[in-house]
């Protein structure tokens, strides 16, 4: 039986990376319309390029925490795998909180930012600026939650199959 962590990543990262994949989709949507607009139809209208940039953003900052836990994300874990335990588990443990320090700062400072452009409009789409840029501090956040749940434990680590 899975323990309460195991059962929370779970979910967490079955609902974030669905709807990471979700605004993938929407994005590619976008994209189709605004080539299919751009040269079978003789223009693509602004907002086809502007709302693709701002869901490519969102889906990254969305998908950060989910593949962080499962060891997806770009690392070198030599240090890791070279040192006696007892040093790697401090290795861990440093890992873990400056994860965990810079993702809630990273929260905390996207999030103020979002909010103090919220008298601006996007040039596209004609929304304000607060909108698109709260991917980023919700993205921040949910690293800092899957990090929090995960706890300072090594990280998996993808190995390749040499044939």
């Amino acid at each position: 039986m899975p323990s309460l962590r195991q059962r929370v990543l779970a979910v967490s990262r079955t609902l974030i990376l669905t709807l990471a994949a979700t605004l993938l989709l929407i994005n590619l949507a976008a994209i189709l319309y605004g080539v299919f607009m751009r040269y079978l139809a003789g223009g693509a209208p602004i907002w086809t390029d502007e709302l693709a940039r701002f869901l490519i953003i969102a889906t990254v900052m969305l998908a950060a925490g989910a593949v962080w836990i499962e060891g997806g994300h770009m690392r070198v874990a030599l240090i890791e795998r070279l040192l006696p335990r007892g040093l790697a588990r401090v290795l861990n443990l440093y890992q873990w909180l400056l994860t965990l320090v810079l993702a809630l700062g990273g929260a905390w400072f996207s999030y103020r930012y979002a909010l103090s452009v919220g008298m601006f409009t996007t040039s596209g789409l004609g929304i304000s600026r607060t909108i698109p840029l709260m991917s980023l501090p919700l993205g921040f956040a949910l690293l800092a939650w899957h990090a929090l749940w995960y706890g300072p434990a090594p990280l998996p680590t993808i190995t390749e199959e040499v044939a």
